[in-house]
């Protein structure tokens, strides 16, 4: 109930902790969400927003505690020279594109204190097509190596990219990972290839971009029938659509809510209407 299946067959939480932008606070905030049931962190190889390296230590506080290695889905990114900080990134700007992304990948198992990553997800498409594929076959080093279990994309938006991609790459993309806002159209013909070809859909920033469907009647109805949150509600809604959300709660009470929306279904009939609100 609480997984999803990629074109790998490889099993993956329905809900995964975000760590963009938790600074400082981040080891604390990782160990406390795998401590109240969190099975799945995102991180990426990016000093400019994530601070990976606190990860790791978030990762061995849990597993002091117990938590076990191989009960995380661990997942992050190579992030190109277009979205690093120039005077702190794990690789050189004189770098070939398949040393900076072998850089970027040794740098994050030594943060996150792991020889295997469950998924290593690209950060945003680089061009040409050309430059793409060297990166993508790279990343494909690292799969057949056993070091990576899935591959991925990030802020993916353009639906020609990702099956140029899909169609030139030996290991398929078992994820698109994208911000989850109007602005995209909610990624709606990306989310159907995603869905005919068994790649999951993963969404950021989906509270953060959609307060007129959190405020919208039909959430709040929904909030006092289930007797929840309407968070609870939309992040329950975008698992019935096939949706993985990230969240980026720093509050334990949100936490412990958040991961209890498997505990009930919405209706048929429930899920068309917030539907709607994303059409």
């Amino acid at each position: 109930m609480n997984t999803f299946l990629s074109n790998e067959n490889i099993k993956r939480p329905n809900m995964i902790y975000g760590t963009a932008w938790k600074k400082e606070n981040t080891t604390d905030l990782v160990f406390q969400a795998l401590k109240e049931g969190f099975k799945g962190i995102d991180t990426a190889c990016q000093p400019k927003h994530y601070r990976e390296d606190l990860v790791g230590l978030g990762l061995l506080k849990a597993y002091e505690i117990g938590i076990k290695r191989e009960d995380i889905f661990l997942q992050t990114k190579f992030t190109p020279i277009d979205g690093q900080d120039k005077s702190n990134m794990p690789y050189l700007e004189s770098d070939e594109i398949e040393v900076q992304v072998e850089k970027s990948f040794e740098t994050s198992k030594k943060n996150l204190k792991a020889n295997f990553i469950d998924a290593y997800i690209l950060h945003s498409p680089v061009y040409p097509g050309s430059k793409l594929q060297r990166v993508w076959q790279k990343m494909e080093e690292f799969y057949d190596k056993k070091e990576v279990g899935v591959l991925g994309i990030s802020n993916c938006y353009d639906l020609d990219v990702l099956v140029y991609l899909y169609n030139n790459a030996k290991v398929k993309p078992s994820i698109v990972q994208n911000r989850f806002y109007a602005q995209s159209g909610y990624d709606k013909e990306i989310r159907a290839f995603c869905n005919e070809n068994s790649i999951t859909y993963e969404s950021f920033w989906s509270l953060t971009a959609n307060p007129h469907i959190l405020n919208s009647e039909i959430l709040k109805e929904l909030a006092i029938k289930y007797d929840r949150e309407v968070t609870q509600i939309f992040y329950r809604f975008l698992n019935h659509i096939n949706i993985i959300p990230l969240n980026g709660t720093t509050s334990t009470k949100h936490m412990i809510d958040d991961l209890k929306i498997m505990e009930f279904e919405l209706l048929d009939d429930e899920i068309k209407q917030i539907t709607i609100l994303i059409n």
